[in-house]
């Protein structure tokens, strides 16, 4: 009976041995497919790393302001009997924009000449007879202060009237005009504003680090949204020498010409400063770089031990940008082939193969397509 049960003890070994060494060999046998098995290479396009001299710039944002900019005001009280202007029209220095209605002031400056006449004639005699001893000094003197006295109101009276005709105070181009014939307008009311946009200015800020780069007639290029495919030409002309307390910023300004008055006051803009350095930086399309919180990389494409396109991922610096490229300040290599699209599939080592039948554009001053 013990010899009968350790035989089948024996068998059933054998034989559950032999399941199990076979199930091992056949998840060897899967195991090793597996690692046989090499994942398809990723599609992507490449550019080559290209270093070029780039000079130095800085940019900033800022806003559109007048050479000469006023709102005209009445300086007293009287009613409209002319506007001399029409809303946006160019006007000249000295210009007449209002005309008051001065019938009281007018028939004030005869009373006063006539007085001022009568005052000089009494001067004229109460010299004579001081001459003579036959007056006082007393006298005189009264004579005198009485004809400074009319001379002045003249003076007086002319200055009112010359406040009731509003001229430009210097040659630009008016709003719209507040204002029409039989109005009564008193004292600070608007009448229009004046603006004077030949050259115009453009001001805006920078950090303090970049004081020590700044001073006035460096050239700036200016660009406006209304005119996407346009830079306009400018110079620095004035630094503030005092920086703002809040920010640490330093607040510039630069000078446009804008003989076609194409840009207005009040206009949001985007100022570079170009520097007169220049400086080496790898050039790429900026679809190359991918972003992330810790720190921006790009695929270099290259061949691995076995001779396989393969990528590596380099973490760069990033410089400054134009149009469509991007400058790399460290990192990469000139000449190296950079991936710049399809980076979303890879991961370091991965197996690449490059098409570039289509590739992203890489224009440092790209414009709108037409429509």
């Amino acid at each position: 009976m013990n010899k009968r049960l350790f035989l089948t003890a024996v068998i059933a070994i054998v034989v559950l041995g032999s399941l199990f060494g076979y199930r091992i060999t056949q998840l060897n046998a899967a195991k090793a497919a597996m690692a046989a098995r090499k994942p398809a290479p990723t599609t992507v396009a490449t550019a080559p790393a290209v270093q070029e001299k780039w000079q130095h710039t800085l940019h900033a944002v800022g806003s559109l302001e007048s050479f000469r900019g006023v709102t005209i005001r009445s300086e007293i009280e009287g009613r409209v009997v002319r506007v001399a202007f029409e809303s946006g029209a160019r006007v000249a220095a000295g210009d007449v924009l209002v005309e008051m209605d001065t019938a009281a002031e007018s028939a004030q400056l005869r009373s006063n000449e006539a007085s001022a006449r009568l005052a000089e004639l009494n001067l004229v005699r109460a010299r004579e007879l001081r001459q003579n001893s036959t007056n006082t000094q007393a006298d005189l003197d009264t004579a005198e202060a009485v004809a400074a006295q009319t001379a002045a109101a003249i003076e007086a009276t002319k200055a009112t009237l010359a406040k009731k005709r509003i001229v430009a105070p210097f040659a630009g181009r008016v709003g719209i005009r507040q204002v029409n014939p039989g109005q009564f307008l008193n004292k600070a009311d608007t009448v229009v504003t004046l603006e004077a946009t030949e050259p115009i200015y453009a001001d805006f800020s920078l950090p303090q680090q970049e004081v020590a780069s700044l001073r006035p007639g460096l050239p700036v290029k200016v660009g406006i949204d209304a005119f996407p495919d346009r830079e306009f030409d400018g110079v620095i002309e004035a630094i503030d020498p005092r920086l703002s307390g809040t920010t640490r910023n330093l607040r510039l300004r630069a000078r446009v010409p804008n003989p076609d008055e194409l840009l207005h006051p009040g206009m949001f803009a985007r100022i570079d400063v170009l520097l007169p350095d220049e400086m080496p930086v790898i050039v790429l399309p900026a679809t190359a770089i991918v972003y992330s919180p810790y720190g921006d990389s790009v695929y270099v494409v290259a061949k691995d031990d076995n001779g396989v396109l393969a990528v590596q991922q380099r973490f760069v610096q990033v410089g400054p940008k134009r149009g469509d490229q991007i400058s790399l300040l460290g990192g990469v290599k000139a000449g190296e082939e950079i991936v710049t699209a399809g980076q979303g599939k890879l991961r370091p080592g991965a197996a690449v193969k490059v098409d570039n039948a289509v590739v992203p554009t890489n224009n440092p001053a790209p414009k709108p397509a037409e429509s």
